[in-house]
């Protein structure tokens, strides 16, 4: 008997974002470059739906976040390409690089936007790790005996 194994060829997603506005997002060691336009409301994340990409609810709620703020849900289409980090990071740069690119949109969109805190970069990291100790603070465990 043989063994065939058939790997069938993903079509690449053609998306067309001329006239679009660009931004880069941040989040822990993620980095997202989004692209905003006027649209339907389709995001797409390294050439996949972002339900498909984000298999957590809590990633899939932050993402559309910006768009609830400003009341304009399904207006804007967003590619973005994204790496490094996990999934939360991730999740936190694409918030981060939507925000920003929405406010080359439409300056009035700053004040909602600020005020939920979404065009900061979060800039909580992981702490390194010290000589001498199991982590960045926790130490080994002490034996009196």
């Amino acid at each position: 008997m043989e063994n065939i194994q058939t790997t069938a060829k993903i079509p690449k997603l053609k998306l067309d974002f001329k006239d679009s506005k660009y931004a880069t997002g941040r989040r822990k060691t993620s980095i997202a470059k989004v692209w905003l336009k006027k649209g339907t409301g389709k995001i797409y994340v390294n050439g996949k739906s972002f339900s498909e990409y984000f298999a957590d609810d809590n990633h899939k709620m932050q993402i559309t976040r910006p768009f609830e703020v400003i009341n304009q849900a399904t207006d804007y289409d967003v590619r973005c390409s994204v790496k490094g980090g996990g999934p939360t990071g991730q999740a936190g740069a694409m918030v981060h690089g939507i925000s920003k690119a929405l406010l080359m949109f439409d300056e009035n969109f700053k004040a909602a936007l600020k005020a939920e805190k979404l065009t900061t970069r979060d800039s909580r990291a992981v702490e390194r790790k010290k000589p001498g100790r199991r982590k960045a603070r926790r130490s080994f465990q002490f034996s009196k005996r």
